[in-house]
């Protein structure tokens, strides 16, 4: 937990970076943000302008998640690209690190999991507007040269998850494992992938895209992790217990069709929807564990089974050899 004094040295050194941008005006506090998955993030005013400002918890190490510095650099790159992300104005790579962005107003809303009050009409014009945008992040080249992360790789990934998870939770996983396992596909070139593309992710001012946001998974991969996963977001069924169903959002293949714009669709896309689900399955089994073993107390937790078994169960049907 991080300390008074400690908000109150980082509110410090951010309003001494940001000074000069704001002669004579005044600073407000620096408040905590609810929602961040990773790190520390908060607001910040000066003057009639805000900004976010994401920090490495104090006495942690910036690795992974807490790299935040790498999510300035990702922000940086794509800075006047056709992908919307909010402007990096301040970075501070001393201990603990911290960069500060441009404040971004819009709605995050995932129409098929969240509350909201969103006209369909409106869900589906973001959802087809979002396709673009991914298409644009994807032709950005990789910092590195070379195949993605091999997804034999990604497999033994997720294959791990997934068996730390109690076998009553996961019915059927074992069997959905060893068919991907059995199907694995050739690499692709790398281009820049955010690794949890969805709209929920993504801030939006009407029918348009404002900015791309949680970065902190972003890799040099497979354009297809990230396809797939945005497609899995389309229906509410894949949710069961979880989702709400939108009238009129584009399912898959219109989705794809919007994202693709006329060209030929990846191979093996298929393996991919696949693994979307076993990455889905597995991510909510470790949590329901991690609430009922105690690790973190959250009831809501015990409404998941039924969308695991559907994530595995639809897996499967994905890959099944086809008459």
């Amino acid at each position: 937990m991080n300390s008074a004094t400690e908000v109150t040295e980082l509110a410090a050194r951010v309003r001494a970076q940001l000074a000069g941008r704001h002669p004579g005006e005044p600073f407000g506090d620096l408040r905590t943000l609810p929602g961040g998955h990773s790190g520390l993030t908060y607001a910040i005013t000066a003057g009639t302008d805000a900004y976010v400002v994401k920090a490495v918890p104090p006495g942690q190490r910036p690795v992974g998640r807490n790299d935040v510095l790498r999510q300035a650099r990702v922000l940086r790159v794509l800075a006047g690209t056709p992908v919307p992300v909010p402007r990096v104005i301040a970075a501070d790579e001393h201990e603990p690190a911290w960069f500060a962005m441009e404040f971004v107003t819009g709605e995050a809303i995932e129409p098929v999991l969240d509350e909201h009050r969103l006209d369909p009409d409106l869900c589906r014009a973001r959802m087809l507007a979002l396709a673009a945008v991914l298409r644009d992040l994807h032709g950005r080249r990789a910092e590195a040269s070379g195949p993605a992360l091999d997804p034999a790789d990604e497999l033994a990934r997720w294959s791990r998850t997934m068996r730390a998870v109690p076998h009553e939770l996961r019915p059927g996983s074992e069997e959905l494992l060893g068919s991907l396992a059995a199907r694995v596909p050739k690499g692709v070139p790398s281009v820049l992938t955010h690794g949890d593309f969805r709209l929920g992710n993504v801030l939006c001012r009407g029918e348009r895209p404002a900015a791309v946001v949680d970065w902190e998974i972003w890799a040099d991969g497979d354009p297809r992790a990230d396809l797939a996963w945005f497609l899995l977001f389309t229906d509410h069924r894949n949710f069961p217990r979880l989702g709400r169903a939108v009238p009129g959002l584009p399912g898959e293949e219109e989705l794809l069709a919007a994202y693709l714009d006329g060209r030929t669709p990846p191979p093996a896309l298929d393996w991919f929807r696949a693994l979307a689900r076993t990455k889905m399955a597995a991510i909510m089994g470790h949590n329901l564990r991690r609430h009922r073993e105690g690790k973190h107390h959250d009831p809501d937790q015990e409404r998941l089974p039924p969308t695991i078994a559907a994530m595995i169960r639809t897996a499967r049907d994905i890959l099944a050899p086809r008459s």
